[in-house]
């Protein structure tokens, strides 16, 4: 299997760029879930330790199948399948410019939950236009044992998010276990309560925020990924489910700038239109490099050839 990684932002991406599942044609949904349902164990051989680890986020090229995009991608992680990722697509956009397969400029992806774009303003930044996103609930309250009740709301950005301003701790690095604890919580009580967003989907990702660590930055987040790693970006989709709440309550505007810190201090910039339908499109812009290229090798006598599966997560 041919890999290539990159990071945007600090978040790892590895791209399956040869050798992958042949999923055959269609929407991408159901290739998605043909993914999920006959090739998990290629998912995990590609992301999984002892060749990936916990923050590593797959994707895997497919041909597209509507003709306007340059290329159809399937995102997934260390314990399953992932709708839409914002750093991952910042990445993607990078990785083809390197392999010479795009040019500066505008152009289209298929993913499973929706179209998305982005412009490739030079060879490491990319602004991606996401799905349309919004604030499915707000101040909703789940009580988490030996926390209490924790407010917060329940939005859309490409994935389902819990987005909260009570932080146990300041956001800083050093208070990443502390806070991946309180996230964990969080997402337990929320499951164990059956708070959930649209059409009962499962919220999966849990974004706690605070104060910016610098002056020309808007806000700080932690957010806790599908599996128990945090995401060292700003989070795509997490910004993108932000900018919905910000624009539900009036308090940004079209097309102005909300900067976005991560854990770790990078940063994304987005902005926002409305839709048509009354919710936002999203636009995030990022940084993103190629750290290497690999072949993976799956031997049939090795005990750990689909990667290291912690049934217990």
């Amino acid at each position: 299997m041919r890999v290539i990684d990159s990071h945007t932002e600090g978040e790892p991406t590895r791209l399956i760029i040869a050798g992958g599942p042949d999923l055959g044609h269609g929407p991408l949904a159901e290739r998605r879930e043909r993914f999920r349902r006959d090739f998990d164990h290629l998912r995990s051989f590609a992301v999984n330790e002892p060749r990936g680890y916990d923050a590593l986020v797959g994707g895997l090229l497919c041909e597209p199948a509507d003709p306007s995009c340059t290329a159809g991608i399937i995102f997934f992680n260390n314990v399953g399948m992932i709708g839409m990722c914002g750093h991952g697509t910042i990445g993607l956009a990078v990785t083809l410019a390197h392999l010479g397969r795009i040019g500066p400029g505008a152009h289209r992806v298929e993913t499973p939950v929706g179209l998305v774009s982005f412009d490739l303003l030079s060879r490491n930044e990319v602004r991606i236009t996401n799905v349309e996103s919004y604030r499915f609930a707000k101040a909703a309250v789940v009580d988490v044992p030996g926390i209490g009740p924790v407010t917060g709301d329940i939005a859309w950005g490409g994935n389902w998010f819990f987005l909260t301003g009570n932080a146990p701790c300041p956001l800083v690095s050093g208070s990443i276990p502390q806070l991946t604890a309180h996230a964990t919580a969080i997402q337990t009580a929320l499951d164990a309560a059956g708070i959930r967003g649209a059409d009962g989907a499962p919220i999966d990702h849990i974004e706690i925020f605070g104060k910016p660590g610098e002056p020309d930055s808007d806000s700080r987040s932690f957010v806790l990924c599908p599996g128990g790693a945090y995401d060292r970006s700003p989070c795509g989709t997490g910004t993108s489910a932000k900018l919905a709440c910000l624009a539900a309550d009036g308090n940004l505007a079209p097309g102005q700038r909300w900067v976005q810190e991560s854990i770790i201090g990078s940063r994304f910039t987005g902005e926002f239109a409305w839709s048509q339908g009354g919710r936002i499109v999203p636009s995030i812009t990022g940084r993103a490099y190629v750290t290497g290229e690999a072949t993976l090798i799956r031997e049939a006598d090795d005990p750990f050839r689909d990667g290291i599966r912690l049934v217990d997560r």
